[in-house]
């Protein structure tokens, strides 16, 4: 099975501005996904989509190199990661690499490791569109909406249930995306049907996309 690590990392950055170079308990944002990576593979299929000069030297000081510079219609705010994903397979297959599995790894996951990249490859098998991780989520027993009169009601905790008593739910922590390359090229991101889930914990669960959550990432950076 062969395997490109694929790291999305856009110029522009409203919530924490060059937030995927700005140093994070003395480490540029994006090494952390880099570091992952390495431990899985080798620098020839590890492939950092960007768009801006400044990351590409950031990451090739870090030795590094970038294949290509992203062009800029998939570096704006419209642009999918499906698109981003689709170009990148591109350009390696254009070259004669042709990849089975690609994994994306955001970079704003910084407490995401190799163990858990690993786990949820172990539970990839070319049968499935993918394995995406996930945390448990309790919104389902407090999302509430506001009804005709103006008053709110409990949208899935209809009998108000204990937080424990309400069924499991999960949510995409966008940490790690294990993807059938063929079936992203066939049908798409948004086609895939076939998913599985890889749990992960809450802390591992961070994803940075605010001023709080870069602080919360460097205090449990600097105390794990």
């Amino acid at each position: 099975m062969k395997i490109l690590y694929v790291i999305p990392a856009r110029g522009g950055s409203k919530g924490v501005p060059h937030k995927n170079i700005k140093l994070l308990n003395g480490k540029p944002l994006i090494y952390y996904s880099i570091d992952v990576a390495r431990q899985l593979t080798t620098d020839d299929h590890i492939c950092v989509s960007t768009d801006d000069e400044e990351i590409i030297k950031v990451v090739e000081n870090y030795g590094l190199k970038v294949p290509f510079i992203r062009p800029s219609h998939l570096a704006t705010d419209t642009a999918t990661t499906n698109d981003v994903l689709i170009h990148a397979i591109n350009f390696y297959e254009a070259k004669g690499d042709f990849y089975d599995v690609v994994v994306l790894l955001q970079p704003t996951s910084p407490l995401r490791n190799s163990r858990h990249v690993k786990d949820a490859i172990n539970l990839y098998t070319n049968d499935i569109d993918l394995v995406v991780s996930v945390k448990e989520s309790h919104a389902a027993s407090v999302i509430c909406e506001e009804n005709e009169n103006g008053y709110l009601e409990f949208c899935f905790n209809k009998e108000g249930l204990r937080r424990q008593d309400v069924p499991n739910y999960y949510e995409y922590n966008g940490a790690i995306y294990i993807i059938n390359a063929n079936r992203l090229k066939k049908v798409n991101l948004s086609g895939f049907t076939i998913k599985k889930k890889y749990i992960m914990d809450e802390v591992s669960s961070i994803d940075i996309d605010t001023e709080i959550e870069w602080q919360l990432s460097e205090i449990l950076i600097r105390n794990i």
